[in-house]
């Protein structure tokens, strides 16, 4: 069942009516359906509107989106979303400027929602990766370090949250069968951004609720704790089915003295690992005796004979003062920790960047190598400064950029520029 709608069979059991009594509502146009794969469906808002009107229906079993874990955000003016996807905005891209016209790697003026309208067609599962940073409802405007304005997020409370919902159905559609989003968000209102998510994704999509460090400890004297960090939601389009490709961590200096305090004259640092492992081996090679030993009681040796004869010929393995031997584990073969969901990834300063709120590269780069593959087609369409295009292009990934703000356009065509990156630029014409 597409998750979006119900069945006549959900209709019927939650009302406790028949299969065929539903079909005469519908047929009666009492109930408002489309036809979805040849059968009916009817949308949440839709059933809520003939429940409202139907007084004469029996009290129905408690209804529950199934995507959002038994919690609905409703607020004034929530669009419907069969009206989301269906409106067709008459507009078109106009060429700024063709640098290479075999590469899909575009940015476009425009405001995002009718220029996704736009390449949806071409685009419709296609995209493995959608990261945005969109404005975080704060009713304030956004300006450089010389005062020149960025972009305004005047937008707040459901209209903030009603123009993030219409974006998201339509970026949903983009996402490849293997693809990923992360949203950028804000704390405070980011949690009613999630319950959004849940409901245009699926809950059983969700996948990370990331805290990011974006700043040094504050010290405000308001009666509460100092906000230093922000947050990523990490949903797939199919879970488990999702890009992963598991990038690791490297150690600090101070993990990697905890992990491997010993230090080796030549390899340096190292730890010791035990050489058996638990089981029995009762014919095997590895339950036989070594160096005149046998595996301890219940054990066998984690390798054969002649490797461990091989390691300690090498001198990897270490004996103790009592005769225990143990394998030889290096720092310089470790193969990094996992990264786990708080990244301490901080924003430069308004005087050190381009543009206001502009993210960290390193940031960008790891959200860009764990969940995209060379050659996967990346949206950013909160572009701002670029960055997320710029990183894209420097780890081989194909992307599309999209910004309404003047101020946004100048400074990647600026930054293309410099760092001799094509891109064809266009911008939206609306001739409605």
């Amino acid at each position: 069942m597409d998750n979006n709608f119900l069945t006549v069979d959900d209709v019927a059991k939650t009302l406790k009516i028949t299969r065929q009594t539903v079909s005469k509502y519908i047929q009666k146009k009492e109930l408002n359906a489309v036809k979805i794969n040849k059968n009916y469906r009817v949308s949440y808002q839709d059933f809520e509107n003939f429940l409202s009107s139907n007084s004469m229906v029996s009290e129905p079993e408690t209804l529950y989106l199934k995507k959002s874990r038994n919690c609905y955000l409703d607020y004034e003016g929530k669009s419907n979303e069969i009206e989301i996807l269906n409106y067709k905005p008459l507009g078109y891209l106009k060429s700024i400027n063709d640098e290479n016209q075999s590469l899909p790697n575009k940015m476009v003026f425009g405001d995002n929602y009718y220029v996704l309208k736009t390449l949806l067609p071409k685009y419709k599962n296609k995209v493995d990766l959608i990261y945005i940073d969109p404005p975080f409802g704060t009713g304030l405007n956004f300006s450089n370090i010389e005062n020149d304005l960025a972009y305004s997020d005047k937008l707040v409370n459901s209209e903030f949250l009603e123009f993030i919902r219409k974006r998201l159905f339509l970026l949903r559609d983009f996402l490849s069968d293997n693809g990923s989003i992360y949203l950028h968000i804000d704390k405070k209102i980011g949690h009613y951004v999630k319950i959004i998510m849940d409901e245009v994704f699926g809950y059983e999509n969700f996948i990370n609720d990331i805290t990011r460090i974006k700043c040094n400890p504050k010290n405000f004297s308001r009666n509460a704790y100092g906000n230093y960090s922000d947050m990523i939601l990490f949903y797939a389009k199919n879970r488990d089915k999702n890009i992963w490709n598991e990038i690791k961590e490297p150690l600090t200096k101070e993990e990697e003295i905890d992990s491997f305090p010993k230090i080796h004259p030549v390899y340096g640092r190292y730890t010791t690992n035990p050489i058996h492992a638990p089981g029995i081996t009762i014919d095997g090679d590895t339950g036989k005796e070594w160096k005149g030993i046998l595996p301890p009681k219940g054990r066998h040796w984690r390798y054969s004979r002649e490797e461990l004869t091989r390691l300690d010929d090498l001198g990897l393995i270490e004996w103790s003062e009592n005769g225990n031997p143990r394998k030889m584990v290096f720092a310089n073969e470790h193969k990094g920790k996992k990264v786990q969901d708080v990244w301490n990834f901080k924003d430069k300063g308004l005087s050190y960047v381009d543009y206001p709120t502009q993210k960290n590269h390193d940031l960008l780069k790891r959200i860009i190598l764990n969940s995209s593959n060379k050659d996967s087609l990346i949206i950013d369409c909160f572009a701002g400064s670029g960055s997320t295009l710029l990183v894209a292009n420097q780890l081989n990934r194909n992307w599309i950029g999209i910004d309404n703000s003047n101020q946004s356009f100048d400074v990647i065509k600026q930054t293309f520029k410099k760092e001799k990156i094509k891109c064809n630029f266009y911008e939206y014409v609306s001739i409605d």
